[in-house]
């Protein structure tokens, strides 16, 4: 009797093999490489700069590459004009919406082929064919809901559907957790999983490795426009992954130094403030301290930082920085009262994407550039220099556009410009979101040292990463104060509270 063969190794649904791409002088990419088999969640991880952007972009049919394949089951990448042919081959869900807010679900699924009759459009049929391709893919949402109103995953679900309807099934998602609480990201993960059980393919980027070895089967790694590895995400312990991304051996971070005892100057001392996402908040953030604000998405933690940055006006209380009464409503006062903000959205509140770094960088302390209202360009990059040379920027100059820069060298320029004035308070709000691993390593070492410079930093987020670097943490649940830690917190404790268990 003749041994039983192994079985043949699965062709893959996409693959790409010796990809170069070139800018004028700049090579973006110089080995990509991507095989990805069918039905798998394969992650593409890298610091910012490293190529993935470079390779999706080839990969969906946006720009060709200069040398190198890409194939799609077994046959070649149609031509690049040929979009339908694309459609029906990938589809790629942004951090950033494509969908069109003001129109509704079934009006963003069928844009530009709405079903007709005698030449206009059939809503009814539109409605129907909308429900039936919602409901072939469990996709639980209204049809005719505006989708300006939906939840931000249940947006992301609508662009999946949409791309499935043209036939694709291998879905590229870039940054799909970004804007996500964890229940909300718990709930994506089961979304994916019953995904890939009716047969779709996910390309998964991210720079929360985390998600990675919860999602994902393999991972392949880029690095300074090269294919490093490829390997199962189950074999490469994390401190190997985090070498294979950065090229560097991870070393661990010596223990958090004790928290200013209650005689220290205070620089923010919050009581009784309350509004619309939060009640009777009192909080002390003292010189050369760092207090993070964690709990989910509706715990009223955004709003209450933003609140001390001016942005929004409670209903209550009062704040004070540095002895003095914090102005509210005023985003001016408040940085005259000596608050910095790195705000939550880098690309809607962060940077102003048509002016240069050193304009970015320096728009909070005008009166250090000249007199009378009056700008002295020397001055402005001379100290634009000097704040890029503090916060590692890499960048061309001062003078080159903050829209060139990759996240993670934006969002420095981010932390620059709150560092500029000379802040007594420093509000962060998810300072590291959407940076690579070196970059957020760089940025958390701004925040050790504005601790050690005698800042108080105020530091909200949802990575437990970032929040090992502060001496306290509170805790919001439903706009209050549940519970405060103390560093060396257990991941469990601080994530059981945030959730709200055994709170009845």
């Amino acid at each position: 009797m003749s041994e039983r063969q192994p079985d043949p190794a699965p062709r893959p649904l996409t693959e790409a093999r010796g990809i170069v791409k070139r800018y004028g002088p700049v090579t973006a990419l110089r080995d990509g490489q991507l095989t990805v088999l069918p039905g798998e969640s394969h992650a593409l991880v890298g610091r910012n700069g490293a190529g993935k952007s470079t390779l999706v972009g080839i990969l969906t049919g946006l720009t060709a590459p200069d040398e190198g394949t890409v194939s799609f089951d077994g046959e070649p990448a149609p031509p690049l004009a040929d979009r339908d042919a694309w459609r029906k081959k990938v589809a790629c869900v942004y951090q950033k919406p494509t969908v069109v807010p003001e129109l509704t679900v079934a009006e963003n699924l069928f844009i530009n082929r709405q079903p007709l009759r005698r030449g206009v459009i059939s809503w009814r049929l539109l409605h129907r064919q909308a429900a039936d391709l919602l409901d072939t893919w469990d996709v639980r949402v209204d049809p005719r809901a505006r989708t300006a109103d939906l939840r931000v995953e249940d947006r992301q679900m609508v662009e999946i559907a949409r791309a499935l309807s043209f036939g694709a099934r291998f879905i590229v998602l870039d940054e799909p957790t970004a804007q996500l609480d964890k229940r909300e990201i718990e709930r994506l993960f089961t979304r994916m999983r019953s995904l890939q059980r009716a047969g779709v393919t996910f390309l998964y980027i991210s720079h929360h490795l985390k998600e990675v070895y919860e999602v994902c089967r393999t991972v392949t790694v880029l690095r300074d426009a090269r294919w490093v590895t490829t390997a199962a995400v189950a074999d490469l312990p994390r401190p190997a992954l985090v070498e294979a991304m950065t090229g560097e051996a991870v070393l661990a971070r010596g223990d958090v130094r004790p928290a200013p005892d209650a005689t220290t100057e205070a620089c923010l001392v919050a009581t009784g403030l309350s509004g619309p996402a939060f009640e009777d908040i009192g909080l002390t953030v003292r010189r050369g301290e760092v207090v993070g604000l964690a709990g989910s998405s509706g715990s009223g933690k955004v709003q209450l930082a933003e609140t001390f940055a001016g942005l929004h006006t409670p209903t209550a209380g009062t704040a004070e920085v540095g002895g003095v009464a914090l102005p509210f409503g005023d985003v001016t006062a408040a940085l005259r009262a000596g608050v910095g903000c790195v705000p939550r959205d880098r690309d809607e509140q962060g940077t102003v994407p048509g002016l240069s770094v050193g304009d970015n960088s320096t728009m909070t302390v005008p009166g250090r550039l000249g007199r009378y209202g009056f700008i002295g360009q020397k001055r402005k990059r001379t100290l634009a220099r000097e704040l890029m040379d503090r916060l590692d920027v890499h960048a061309q100059g001062p003078d080159q556009p903050v829209s060139d820069l990759s996240g993670g060298n934006a969002q420095k320029v981010v932390m620059a410009r709150a560092l500029a004035s000379d802040p007594r308070l420093l509000v962060l709000i998810n300072p590291t979101a959407g940076v690579d691993v070196k970059s957020k390593e760089s940025l958390l070492a701004r925040v050790d040292s504005a601790r050690d410079s005698g800042i108080g930093v105020l530091l909200v987020s949802d990575e437990l990463d970032d929040l090992r670097h502060c001496d306290r943490v509170l805790v919001l649940f439903h706009g209050r104060i549940t519970d405060e830690y103390r560093a060396g917190w257990r991941d469990n404790e601080l994530i059981a509270s945030i959730e709200g268990v055994d709170r009845g």
